[in-house]
Parts: structure tokens; sequence; C-alpha cells
């Protein structure tokens, strides 16, 4: 099965990205506006296993900001835009975390925290759209306290399999 993990960022920050996805993401009907943790991977061990080993990665992490201010582009890589998170501590341990305890290898490229609001555009079309998109104003942040494991139906959708509460579990 395929798997990702992720972070579902809060509703008023999905429609913001929604507002610009829906136009430049070809994506935007598989899967809510989200900030990729781990990148898909596939695996035949039983759920039940991943679910394990994300429980104990949860249990080291507690809660943590958010923080969005600007919105920046891939290119000359790819033509993504997204919006761009600032890499906290929490952020990069969770990442390398969960590249070092589940299945798939090492990850592609460098890790950047993103929300794409935009993918697979011409070099023209990216030009324009980064070039009116890059003036806006954002200025999001949010408290983060919880990931969710997703899976890729055969439709090419995403759908959440289990959520995961960063934290120790209150006694």
């Amino acid at each position: 099965m395929k798997y990702g993990i992720v972070i579902f960022p809060s509703k008023k920050l999905q429609d913001l990205a929604n507002s610009y996805r829906k136009r430049y993401d070809p994506h935007y009907a598989l899967i809510p506006p989200h900030l990729t943790l781990r990148d898909a991977f596939e695996s035949d061990e039983p759920a039940e296993q991943i679910t394990e080993k994300l429980d104990e990665i949860a249990k080291k992490y507690e809660p943590f900001n958010l923080t969005i201010r600007k919105v920046s582009s891939f290119q000359p890589i790819n033509n993504t835009i997204h919006f761009k998170a600032e890499l906290t501590d929490e952020l990069r341990g969770l990442h390398q975390d969960l590249y070092d305890q589940l299945p798939g290898g090492e990850p592609e490229h460098p890790f950047v925290p993103h929300v794409t609001i935009a993918q697979k555009l011409s070099n023209d079309e990216h030009s324009d759209v980064y070039g009116s998109l890059r003036m806006l104003g954002v200025d999001h942040e949010e408290l983060i306290d919880r990931f969710h494991l997703v899976y890729q139906l055969e439709n090419g959708s995403w759908s959440a399999y289990e959520t995961f509460r960063l934290g120790k579990d209150p006694q």
C-alpha cells in the first residue's frame, strides 16, 4: 500500500490555499491542503506496525507553532508555488524520525516545509502566477498538535488512515 505522512493545517489556512489550488493545482481534488512530513512510500508492513512506530514518534514531540510568512517557489527544480513554513526543530526532528523509522529510504530532496498552492505549471504560467502571488502578504501562525497517516486509493486520491496527537498521553 502507498502511504504518506502529513499535517493538515487549520481550516483558515486550507481555505486560503484552496482559493489558489482550485485554479493552479491539478491535485486539488485528490487531497486537502497539507504539509508533507514524509513523502509517499510503499510498504507491505501491516498498517498496525506502521501506526505503532508513529505512536512512538508522536510521543517524542510536543505541540509546536507553524508559522508561514511568504509565498515561495521551487523553480528551477520544478514549477511548484507554495506557502513556505518556517523550519522549526520539531518539524526537522519529525521529518528525520519518519525517514529513519519507516520503510522507503532517504528523501529525494532537502526538507522544505510548505503547503503547495500551485504545481505543474508551464514556465510562462509559473512566471505570471508567482509574480502576482509573491506579493501576497501572508502572515499565518497556528498550533500544530497532530499529524496524519494517509494512504492512496485506487483513483489516486488520498484518505486519512489514522491521526497521531503530539506529546505524551495525559495521565
